[in-house]
């Protein structure tokens, strides 16, 4: 009882201390702070892909994050913002609220809507390691890349003739975060090229004889420039402003008033008169709120995109070796396919909502079939035609099944993986030469698809600790914290072309 007491004291003290009620992120923290008035403007309206933490400074979980959100945020540096809101600060918790967050710490994927309008919100509900949230951010950059082939060369040189371009060519068949983020930042500026190696005329038309090569047509005559720096967001911004200036990465804050106090005592005064239908301190600091974010965004309760399989190797390693379980392949020609994206939200809608559930279900993986030699021969052993293809393979029994209703519906594929999960339906055999034998030992993901390779969600809602419940909280995080403490986490680098 003793004991209680003093701990009890010992917080009452902890809290008048100064400094006590401050963020978890000092000035010099690579995390962007953000806060109700400058949300908006900020995040909900800038140009980039956005992570928001909603924390509280006493949450021990918000506190085993901070390292490795660090590390997110010195990671994604000009790829992507990493932010955090203090929602123990009185005037953010209404737009707390606001934003659903009912524990802490809650991860929110910010993406801006391409054409414009309001941002597209994900609640993040992966491991809390930096390359998870990494990696997930990275699938969320907007694409204004432009792919160019052989074919296509001509006609993207001819565009807006006088309008300055710029083409990378690389051996890679992926688009980096790096040049997506260019691509972002000069918009409308300069059109931005990606061309891959085995595009011999487009090669060739350049004379390009080493990999990667950056090239920056300014328009109408003038002749090609060609980088030679290093592949650093920073020199590559400065390389292509010679052409064009990068978009501001969001709207610039609202210019303040040059009067005296008298001035500012006037607009104090007309405030409070926008505001007299506020009973309480609480509902005014709400419409305060309200008046910063006059768009509410879109919040979309769905899990992230689905893992993607872009090399052949992969695909073995993870499915179509001899001791892999169950798969659920879908083969798309591309994801901005309507088909495709249709087929892909509804295997994330369930691979989300089986994970919620808590029930084991085997992964699924997104296959894109273009430049993917090894996608396209599977796809022929299967004797497979179609733009979007699913499928669902067990290289350790050696059968297959085929999705073959007409429309990609989630009812109708949940049905599909309904049947496949009661080993209900015919299954076919797997044609010889598919299955790979194991060189090596396979992935956990392939020899425990129910367990690791399985989604699972952040956190248990019995387990999190909740907002305005200091000291609550019972949240299994310390796992993932322990790991990451001691032993240094390597997070994949993104400064690359």
């Amino acid at each position: 009882m003793h004991h209680t007491t003093l701990s009890t004291l010992a917080m009452a003290l902890l809290a008048t201390l100064p400094g006590a009620q401050a963020g978890l992120y000092t000035k010099k923290s690579p995390v962007l702070q953000v806060d109700a008035k400058d949300y908006d403007r900020v995040i909900a309206k800038s140009n980039y892909t956005s992570i928001v933490e909603f924390y509280a400074p006493w949450c021990g979980h918000c506190q085993n994050l901070k390292p490795a959100y660090e590390k997110v945020a010195k990671n994604l540096a000009g790829l992507a913002k990493v932010a955090a809101v203090n929602c123990d600060d009185d005037a953010n918790k209404p737009f707390c609220g606001s934003m659903g967050v009912q524990g802490f710490p809650t991860l929110k994927i910010v993406r801006p809507k391409k054409g414009g309008g309001k941002p597209i919100i994900t609640d993040y509900q992966g491991p809390r390691t930096a390359t998870a949230i990494v990696d997930a951010v990275v699938q969320q950059i907007n694409n204004y890349v432009v792919r160019i082939e052989d074919k296509s060369l001509d006609k993207f040189l001819s565009d807006k003739n006088e309008t300055a371009k710029a083409i990378l060519f690389t051996e890679k068949g992926t688009t980096s975060a790096l040049l997506k983020s260019l691509a972002i930042d000069f918009s409308d500026v300069i059109t931005i090229g990606q061309v891959r190696n085995k595009e011999t005329r487009a090669v060739e038309t350049f004379g390009i004889s080493k990999f990667p090569t950056f090239i920056l047509l300014p328009g109408g005559d003038a002749p090609g420039i060609v980088y030679d720096g290093e592949m650093k967001k920073e020199a590559l911004v400065k390389f292509l402003s010679q052409a064009g200036q990068p978009n501001p990465d969001c709207p610039p804050p609202k210019a303040k008033s040059n009067g005296d106090k008298k001035d500012k005592k006037s607009a104090k005064t007309s405030e409070q008169k926008s505001s007299t239908k506020s009973k309480t301190s609480t509902a005014s600091a709400e419409s305060k709120v309200e008046s910063t974010t006059q768009e509410a965004p879109v919040i979309v309760e769905t899990a992230l995109p689905i893992p993607a399989i872009n090399t052949h190797e992969k695909l073995v390693k993870e499915c179509l070796n001899e001791q892999a379980h169950t798969c659920v392949l879908a083969f798309v020609s591309s994801s901005e396919d309507e088909k495709a994206r249709k087929a892909l939200s509804s295997l994330s809608q369930l691979a989300h909502k089986h994970a919620q559930s808590k029930r084991k279900l085997f992964p699924f993986f997104e296959v894109p079939t273009k430049d993917n030699e090894g996608a396209a021969s599977v796809l022929k052993a299967l004797e497979l035609t179609g733009d979007v293809e699913l499928v669902a393979v067990n290289a350790r029994r050696g059968w297959w099944r085929h999705y073959e209703a007409g429309d990609f519906n989630h009812k109708s594929i949940e049905s599909w993986i309904d049947a496949i999960r009661m080993s209900e339906g015919t299954k076919k055999k797997l044609p010889e030469g598919i299955i790979a034998a194991a060189a090596e030992k396979p992935s956990s993901s392939s020899l425990a698809a129910t367990s690791e390779s399985t989604p699972q969600p952040a956190e248990d809602s019995s387990s999190t600790e909740t907002a305005g419940t200091a000291g609550s909280s019972t949240e299994a995080m310390s796992t993932e914290s322990a790991s990451s403490t001691a032993e240094p986490e390597k997070v994949e680098e993104h400064d690359e072309l």
